[in-house]
Protein backbone atom coordinates (compact mmCIF):
# COMPACT_ATOMS: atom_id res chain seq x y z
CA UNK A 1 0.00 0.00 0.00
CA UNK A 2 1.34 3.34 -1.33
CA UNK A 3 2.22 6.16 1.72
CA UNK A 4 -0.95 8.40 1.61
CA UNK A 5 -0.21 12.11 2.73
CA UNK A 6 -0.96 12.58 6.34
CA UNK A 7 -4.00 14.24 7.63
CA UNK A 8 -4.32 15.29 10.83
CA UNK A 9 -7.86 14.81 12.89
CA UNK A 10 -9.32 17.71 15.17
CA UNK A 11 -12.40 17.72 17.52
CA UNK A 12 -13.28 20.90 19.22
CA UNK A 13 -16.05 21.15 21.55
CA UNK A 14 -18.56 18.17 20.46
CA UNK A 15 -21.52 17.86 21.96
CA UNK A 16 -23.58 14.98 21.24
CA UNK A 17 -27.34 14.56 22.32
CA UNK A 18 -29.07 11.30 22.09
CA UNK A 19 -32.62 10.33 22.71
CA UNK A 20 -32.88 13.68 24.34
CA UNK A 21 -29.93 12.58 26.52
CA UNK A 22 -26.41 13.95 26.59
CA UNK A 23 -23.99 11.40 25.90
CA UNK A 24 -20.99 13.76 24.94
CA UNK A 25 -20.02 17.42 26.15
CA UNK A 26 -17.92 19.41 24.46
CA UNK A 27 -15.62 17.09 23.78
CA UNK A 28 -12.14 18.23 22.64
CA UNK A 29 -8.73 16.50 21.43
CA UNK A 30 -6.40 15.98 18.14
CA UNK A 31 -4.31 13.51 16.50
CA UNK A 32 -1.36 14.42 14.43
CA UNK A 33 -1.09 13.04 11.20
CA UNK A 34 0.21 9.36 10.94
CA UNK A 35 -0.17 8.82 14.86
CA UNK A 36 -3.06 7.26 16.84
CA UNK A 37 -5.09 8.35 19.28
CA UNK A 38 -6.85 6.07 21.78
CA UNK A 39 -9.58 6.98 23.67
CA UNK A 40 -10.67 4.90 26.85
CA UNK A 41 -12.75 5.16 29.54
CA UNK A 42 -15.33 3.16 31.35
CA UNK A 43 -18.62 2.11 29.82
CA UNK A 44 -20.94 4.69 28.87
CA UNK A 45 -18.16 7.05 29.09
CA UNK A 46 -19.07 7.90 25.65
CA UNK A 47 -16.15 6.52 22.99
CA UNK A 48 -17.98 4.89 20.64
CA UNK A 49 -20.36 7.74 19.94
CA UNK A 50 -17.19 10.06 19.74
CA UNK A 51 -15.95 8.09 17.26
CA UNK A 52 -19.48 7.68 15.25
CA UNK A 53 -19.81 11.54 15.70
CA UNK A 54 -16.03 11.48 13.90
CA UNK A 55 -17.35 9.16 11.14
CA UNK A 56 -20.24 11.12 10.45
CA UNK A 57 -22.49 8.72 11.79
CA UNK A 58 -24.29 10.17 14.35
CA UNK A 59 -24.97 13.96 14.73
CA UNK A 60 -23.41 16.27 16.81
CA UNK A 61 -22.35 20.50 17.55
CA UNK A 62 -19.47 21.54 17.17
CA UNK A 63 -16.85 20.82 14.45
CA UNK A 64 -14.50 18.18 13.86
CA UNK A 65 -11.38 18.76 10.98
CA UNK A 66 -9.84 16.29 9.08
CA UNK A 67 -6.97 17.55 7.53
CA UNK A 68 -8.02 21.39 6.27
CA UNK A 69 -11.63 20.34 5.87
CA UNK A 70 -14.27 20.22 8.51
CA UNK A 71 -16.21 16.57 8.20
CA UNK A 72 -19.92 17.84 7.91
CA UNK A 73 -19.31 19.77 5.22
CA UNK A 74 -18.24 16.86 3.46
CA UNK A 75 -20.27 15.11 1.07
CA UNK A 76 -20.87 11.41 1.86
CA UNK A 77 -19.31 10.11 -1.08
CA UNK A 78 -16.30 12.58 -0.19
CA UNK A 79 -15.80 11.47 3.72
CA UNK A 80 -15.86 7.94 2.75
CA UNK A 81 -13.17 7.84 1.00
CA UNK A 82 -10.95 10.02 3.26
CA UNK A 83 -12.29 8.13 6.84
CA UNK A 84 -12.77 4.41 7.37
CA UNK A 85 -14.79 3.41 9.79
CA UNK A 86 -14.41 0.02 11.05
CA UNK A 87 -17.52 -0.89 13.83
CA UNK A 88 -17.19 -3.15 16.74
CA UNK A 89 -19.54 -5.19 15.59
CA UNK A 90 -19.48 -5.43 11.81
CA UNK A 91 -21.94 -7.14 9.89
CA UNK A 92 -20.72 -9.67 7.28
CA UNK A 93 -23.02 -11.44 4.78
CA UNK A 94 -22.48 -14.90 5.31
CA UNK A 95 -22.47 -15.77 1.58
CA UNK A 96 -20.78 -13.49 0.26
CA UNK A 97 -16.65 -14.64 -0.07
CA UNK A 98 -13.81 -12.35 1.07
CA UNK A 99 -13.06 -10.77 -2.14
CA UNK A 100 -16.89 -9.87 -2.66
CA UNK A 101 -16.74 -8.37 0.60
CA UNK A 102 -13.53 -6.46 -0.07
CA UNK A 103 -14.53 -4.67 -3.19
CA UNK A 104 -17.83 -3.42 -1.35
CA UNK A 105 -14.74 -1.16 -0.04
CA UNK A 106 -14.19 0.43 -3.58
CA UNK A 107 -18.16 1.84 -3.45
CA UNK A 108 -16.97 5.39 -2.52
CA UNK A 109 -15.16 5.81 -5.47
CA UNK A 110 -17.83 3.87 -8.04
CA UNK A 111 -19.81 6.60 -10.00
CA UNK A 112 -24.01 6.08 -9.37
CA UNK A 113 -25.06 2.20 -10.73
CA UNK A 114 -21.08 1.44 -11.66
CA UNK A 115 -19.39 -1.83 -11.18
CA UNK A 116 -16.06 -2.09 -10.63
CA UNK A 117 -13.49 -2.07 -12.86
CA UNK A 118 -9.94 -3.51 -13.03
CA UNK A 119 -8.69 -0.60 -11.33
CA UNK A 120 -10.95 -1.31 -8.39
CA UNK A 121 -10.23 -5.15 -8.05
CA UNK A 122 -6.80 -4.20 -8.36
CA UNK A 123 -6.92 -2.50 -5.09
CA UNK A 124 -9.19 -4.55 -3.06
CA UNK A 125 -6.51 -7.56 -3.86
CA UNK A 126 -3.66 -4.64 -2.69
CA UNK A 127 -5.85 -4.41 0.51
CA UNK A 128 -6.15 -8.13 1.00
CA UNK A 129 -2.57 -8.60 0.61
CA UNK A 130 -1.62 -6.42 2.80
CA UNK A 131 -3.81 -8.03 5.83
CA UNK A 132 -2.96 -11.64 4.43
CA UNK A 133 -6.34 -12.94 3.45
CA UNK A 134 -6.15 -12.91 0.06
CA UNK A 135 -5.45 -16.42 0.20
CA UNK A 136 -8.66 -17.53 0.56
CA UNK A 137 -10.27 -14.72 -1.41
CA UNK A 138 -12.70 -17.44 -2.24
CA UNK A 139 -13.74 -18.11 0.89
CA UNK A 140 -16.91 -17.73 2.29
CA UNK A 141 -17.76 -15.18 5.23
CA UNK A 142 -19.22 -17.89 7.23
CA UNK A 143 -16.43 -19.91 7.40
CA UNK A 144 -13.58 -17.26 8.72
CA UNK A 145 -12.46 -17.43 12.17
CA UNK A 146 -12.31 -14.36 14.73
CA UNK A 147 -8.65 -13.08 14.11
CA UNK A 148 -9.70 -13.97 10.29
CA UNK A 149 -13.01 -12.00 10.23
CA UNK A 150 -11.39 -8.70 11.36
CA UNK A 151 -8.55 -8.95 9.31
CA UNK A 152 -11.00 -9.12 6.32
CA UNK A 153 -13.08 -6.21 7.70
CA UNK A 154 -10.23 -4.20 8.03
CA UNK A 155 -9.05 -4.93 4.36
CA UNK A 156 -12.68 -3.57 3.32
CA UNK A 157 -11.96 -0.67 4.92
CA UNK A 158 -8.05 -0.50 3.20
CA UNK A 159 -9.20 -0.86 -0.42
CA UNK A 160 -11.30 3.00 -0.14
CA UNK A 161 -7.47 3.75 0.48
CA UNK A 162 -8.17 6.18 3.24
CA UNK A 163 -6.15 8.34 5.33
CA UNK A 164 -7.55 8.08 8.71
CA UNK A 165 -8.92 4.68 9.59
CA UNK A 166 -11.32 4.54 13.07
CA UNK A 167 -11.62 1.77 15.05
CA UNK A 168 -14.38 1.08 17.62
CA UNK A 169 -12.83 -1.96 19.69
CA UNK A 170 -11.40 -3.61 17.15
CA UNK A 171 -10.01 -6.48 19.11
CA UNK A 172 -12.90 -6.80 21.60
CA UNK A 173 -13.98 -10.59 20.52
CA UNK A 174 -10.08 -11.97 19.80
CA UNK A 175 -8.10 -13.74 22.10
CA UNK A 176 -4.83 -12.44 22.99
CA UNK A 177 -3.31 -13.83 19.93
CA UNK A 178 -5.37 -12.70 17.48
CA UNK A 179 -5.11 -9.75 19.15
CA UNK A 180 -1.83 -8.74 19.22
CA UNK A 181 -2.27 -9.68 15.34
CA UNK A 182 -4.45 -7.38 14.48
CA UNK A 183 -3.06 -4.31 16.74
CA UNK A 184 0.27 -4.63 15.21
CA UNK A 185 -1.34 -4.94 11.56
CA UNK A 186 -2.56 -1.38 12.17
CA UNK A 187 0.54 -0.47 13.89
CA UNK A 188 2.18 -1.38 10.46
CA UNK A 189 -0.21 0.49 8.50
CA UNK A 190 0.22 3.74 10.36
CA UNK A 191 4.12 3.70 10.16
CA UNK A 192 3.87 2.45 6.78
CA UNK A 193 1.38 4.18 4.50
CA UNK A 194 1.05 6.84 6.75
CA UNK A 195 -2.77 6.02 8.03
CA UNK A 196 -3.61 8.23 10.75
CA UNK A 197 -5.24 6.04 13.72
CA UNK A 198 -8.37 7.13 15.88
CA UNK A 199 -9.45 4.15 17.78
CA UNK A 200 -11.30 2.95 21.14
CA UNK A 201 -9.55 0.56 23.18
CA UNK A 202 -10.60 -1.31 26.21
CA UNK A 203 -7.40 -2.61 27.58
CA UNK A 204 -5.49 -0.14 29.25
CA UNK A 205 -1.84 -1.83 28.64
CA UNK A 206 -2.58 -2.38 25.28
CA UNK A 207 -3.80 1.40 24.58
CA UNK A 208 -0.89 2.42 26.13
CA UNK A 209 1.52 0.17 24.53
CA UNK A 210 0.27 1.38 20.93
CA UNK A 211 -1.45 4.94 21.14
CA UNK A 212 0.93 7.88 21.09
CA UNK A 213 -2.13 9.63 22.21
CA UNK A 214 -4.57 8.81 25.05
CA UNK A 215 -7.82 10.36 25.78
CA UNK A 216 -9.86 9.21 29.34
CA UNK A 217 -13.85 10.20 28.99
CA UNK A 218 -15.81 9.52 31.33
CA UNK A 219 -19.49 10.44 31.54
CA UNK A 220 -19.28 12.07 27.79
CA UNK A 221 -16.37 14.63 29.02
CA UNK A 222 -12.62 14.41 28.83
CA UNK A 223 -11.13 13.71 32.17
CA UNK A 224 -7.30 14.03 30.57
CA UNK A 225 -5.53 13.52 27.53
CA UNK A 226 -1.82 13.55 26.43
CA UNK A 227 0.56 10.58 26.50
CA UNK A 228 -0.02 7.44 28.12
CA UNK A 229 2.54 7.85 31.00
CA UNK A 230 0.41 11.37 31.60
CA UNK A 231 -3.20 9.72 31.39
CA UNK A 232 -2.34 5.89 33.00
CA UNK A 233 -1.98 6.76 36.34
CA UNK A 234 -2.92 5.29 39.63
CA UNK A 235 -5.02 7.91 40.95
CA UNK A 236 -6.92 9.12 37.41
CA UNK A 237 -7.42 5.41 37.10
CA UNK A 238 -9.37 4.87 40.51
CA UNK A 239 -10.66 7.73 40.63
CA UNK A 240 -12.48 6.95 36.56
CA UNK A 241 -12.92 3.40 37.10
CA UNK A 242 -12.98 2.82 40.88
CA UNK A 243 -10.56 0.42 40.58
CA UNK A 244 -7.67 -0.68 42.42
CA UNK A 245 -4.06 -0.59 40.13
CA UNK A 246 -0.83 -0.62 39.73
CA UNK A 247 0.80 0.95 37.06
CA UNK A 248 4.56 0.23 36.52
CA UNK A 249 6.83 0.67 33.71
CA UNK A 250 7.26 -2.22 30.63
CA UNK A 251 10.24 -3.06 29.49
CA UNK A 252 9.60 -0.94 26.51
CA UNK A 253 8.83 1.85 28.94
CA UNK A 254 5.38 2.24 27.92
CA UNK A 255 2.83 2.26 31.45
CA UNK A 256 1.72 -1.59 32.09
CA UNK A 257 -1.76 -1.60 34.49
CA UNK A 258 -2.30 -4.61 36.64
CA UNK A 259 -5.39 -4.87 39.02
CA UNK A 260 -4.32 -4.68 42.87
CA UNK A 261 -7.01 -7.31 44.55
CA UNK A 262 -8.54 -5.88 47.85
CA UNK A 263 -7.45 -6.57 51.06
CA UNK A 264 -9.44 -9.46 52.42
CA UNK A 265 -11.42 -10.57 49.26
CA UNK A 266 -14.38 -8.66 47.37
CA UNK A 267 -14.93 -4.84 48.79
CA UNK A 268 -12.23 -4.82 51.50
CA UNK A 269 -14.30 -7.89 53.24
CA UNK A 270 -12.43 -9.36 56.23
CA UNK A 271 -11.52 -12.79 55.01
CA UNK A 272 -14.37 -15.77 56.91
CA UNK A 273 -13.59 -17.05 60.71
CA UNK A 274 -12.51 -20.71 59.73
CA UNK A 275 -15.64 -21.80 62.21
CA UNK A 276 -17.46 -19.91 59.80
CA UNK A 277 -16.39 -21.57 56.52
CA UNK A 278 -18.66 -24.52 55.04
CA UNK A 279 -17.79 -27.85 56.87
Amino acid sequence: MAALPVTDVRVADVSVILDRAPVLDAVSCAVSGGGWLALIGPNGAGKTTLIRAMAGLVPYAGTVTVGAAEARAMRPRERARLLAYVPQEPVLPPDLSVEQYVLLGRTPHLGYLAVPGGHDRRRAHAAMERVDVARFAARRLARLSGGERQRVVIARALAADPRVLLLDEPTSMLDVGHEQQVLELVDGLRREAGLTVVSTLHDLTVAGQYADQLVLLDGGRVVASGSPAAVLTEALIESVYSARVRVMPGDDGHPVVAPVRHPGGPAGAPPAAAADLPG
